[in-house]
């Protein structure tokens, strides 16, 4: 489907939309636990808390091993995920099925793209450099970027405004309750996609459309573009300080 997308920008999650984050994310966590003698958890065990950021996964790891420790453990713990994955952020992460092509689409067709995602600005981008995806961006917006992060409204129109676009023709692509929760509050519609880290089933989340595959998500953008959608958001609301990030 070819649009003519000039003047469009178009704003992506990174773990769980753009790249499957997981393995790496799994293997940080582990390190971690060895630390302390645990025995490695399951990838399915942590699958849930993801999308929570690095600390949730050191918790649900240590939950599983009926561990309890003290906070200036845990924190000596999560230093450990943070410098095992900062070397080991691209051994197994790969951008998911189709994520390359369309990238090359929407830029052919005029888009401007840009990242918004509560991982670390430097991560993000040693993570898409590494992956072969950073030079597609013309903005890379991590949680440390600017003064809030999503669901903060602010961290998306950033992203967008960093990119060279306007807030009134965009649309952002996520995973996960919070990337609803944020375009809602910046007034910009939304696409979900299934394959990503939420528990809950993003149709229940309330983006403007939902995807299976992203050979599937030119019909949706010009869904959500052309029909003058509001985004819905329908879960929880989260204060800024609960959207974990890695």
């Amino acid at each position: 489907m070819n649009l003519d997308l000039r003047g469009t920008t178009v704003v992506f999650d990174l773990d769980g939309t753009l790249v499957d984050t997981a393995p790496d994310l799994t293997a940080a966590a582990n390190h971690a636990l060895e630390q302390v003698g645990l025995q490695p958890v399951s990838a399915g065990q942590l699958h849930p808390y993801i999308g929570h950021g690095s600390r949730a996964m050191i918790d649900a790891g240590l939950r599983r091993r009926n561990v309890v420790l003290s906070t200036p453990e845990v924190d000596r713990l999560h230093d450990r995920f943070f410098a095992y994955y900062a070397e080991n952020i691209a051994v197994y992460s790969r951008p998911f099925s189709g994520v390359v092509d369309l990238l090359e689409t929407l830029l052919q067709s005029g888009a401007r793209l840009a990242v918004c995602t509560n991982k670390l600005e430097n991560l993000s981008k040693s993570l898409l450099r590494q992956l072969g995806l950073d030079t597609r961006f013309a903005a890379i917006a991590g949680r440390d970027t600017f003064a809030v992060f999503k669901p903060a409204p602010g961290h998306l129109t950033g992203a967008i405004a960093m990119a060279g676009g306007l807030s009134d023709r965009a649309v952002m692509v996520g995973d996960s309750e919070v990337d609803f929760a944020t375009a809602a509050a910046a007034g910009i519609p939304s696409i979900g996609v299934t394959f990503g880290y939420t528990p809950v089933p993003v149709r229940e989340l309330g983006p403007g459309a939902v995807i299976d595959h992203y050979r599937d998500f030119m019909p949706a953008l010009q869904r959500v573009l052309g029909g003058g959608q509001t985004p819905r958001h329908h879960g929880r609301e989260e204060s800024p300080t609960s959207a974990r990030g890695v």
